[in-house]
């Protein structure tokens, strides 16, 4: 739930990632729901990196600030930045404390003087992809099941991948283990389809929740507030059982 002007399409050359900008109007409040990504922003000539959340992310910005960023698949991020993604969970950290301070002040100086500020984002992370180790080949298999609503047990199973390992591995590519990135996603599936104007039930039985009183819980808990009152979302026909 951004404020302001907020545009976003699909980066080139980075697959499954997504260059955005936003220029905050008046300086209202936002929330940003969890996603399982990480993302890499740009304002006011610093760059940050916003790290996976596991409950929606509150802030303010001060009227007039633009922001220009890239928001990774999940499990890119880590990879690209190299840092470890349960070590930047909930949190927002200046690249500076990742990186070398003169290499993230050059790109950060980089992108403030380009007219196209998400094109240079989009080049840099595409040197970044091409230098990077390439990650476990079953990672993003398990992004693919976990998305679909397959079971942890299932995903394991799939890839061939203990379930202690894969929960390891989660921590450090995604920022949670597996279990709590299925919910966040879950979570994504539900809201796409209320979007789409599903009766809640419907949406919490096409997403996988056990009933529409899971479904309300379970994004109260993520989101902060009920599914009726994000953006996009109507009341579905139904009540929101909760508010």
């Amino acid at each position: 739930m951004l404020g302001g002007m907020y545009v976003e399409r699909a980066a080139g050359g980075v697959p499954g990632a997504v260059v955005w900008s936003r220029t905050d109007t008046a300086g209202e409040p936002y929330r940003v729901l969890p996603d399982g990504c990480m993302d890499l922003i740009w304002s006011g000539g610093t760059l940050l990196v916003a790290g996976p959340d596991t409950r929606a992310h509150l802030g303010q910005g001060a009227p007039g600030t633009e922001y220009a960023a890239l928001r990774f698949a999940p499990g890119q991020g880590a990879v690209l930045l190299g840092v470890a993604a349960v070590e930047l969970r909930d949190t927002r950290v200046p690249l500076d404390a990742l990186w070398p301070s003169a290499r993230a002040r050059r790109l950060a100086e980089r992108i403030g003087a380009a007219a196209d500020r998400k094109a240079v984002l989009e080049r840099a992370a595409g040197r970044l992809l091409e230098r990077a180790r390439p990650p476990e080949p079953y990672l993003p298999a398990v992004v693919r099941g976990l998305r679909a609503g397959r079971s942890v047990a299932e995903v394991s199973a799939a890839t061939g991948v203990g379930t202690r390992t894969l929960h390891r591995r989660s921590l450090a590519v995604f920022g949670y283990g597996p279990k709590t990135l299925a919910r966040v996603l879950r979570m994504n599936r539900a809201l796409a389809l209320a979007r789409a104007g599903r009766p809640f039930a419907e949406v919490a039985a096409r997403a996988g929740y056990a009933d529409q009183a899971h479904l309300s819980r379970d994004v109260r808990a993520l989101a902060g507030v009920p599914l009726s009152r994000l953006p996009g979302v109507g009341a579905g026909g139904q009540e929101d059982r909760g508010a």
